[in-house]
């Protein structure tokens, strides 16, 4: 039983590792993981601030990697290839 308990736990661990994609250097030019409305603008300059700031889900002024994601796939920001 401690077996299972111990895989369950690793594999829950490792999962939220393994969902997340990393943000391409081309985009984070001073990489430090999350993306200013100027890294955004400077590959997608139509992003407006109002549109930065619907990206910006918890309104830290930066975006996350979840939030780069969560931006893709609302269609608020184009596809990018890592």
């Amino acid at each position: 039983m401690k077996k299972i308990a111990y895989l369950s736990f690793v594999a829950a661990i490792s999962l939220p590792v393994i969902a997340v994609a990393e943000i391409p250097a081309d985009l984070d030019t001073d990489a430090d993981g999350v993306l200013t409305i100027d890294e955004v603008q400077a590959s997608f300059p139509e992003v407006t601030s109002d549109g930065f700031s619907a990206m910006d889900l918890n309104a830290d002024g930066v975006l996350d990697e979840d939030e780069v994601t969560a931006a893709q796939e609302a269609g608020l920001m184009p596809p990018t290839e890592s």
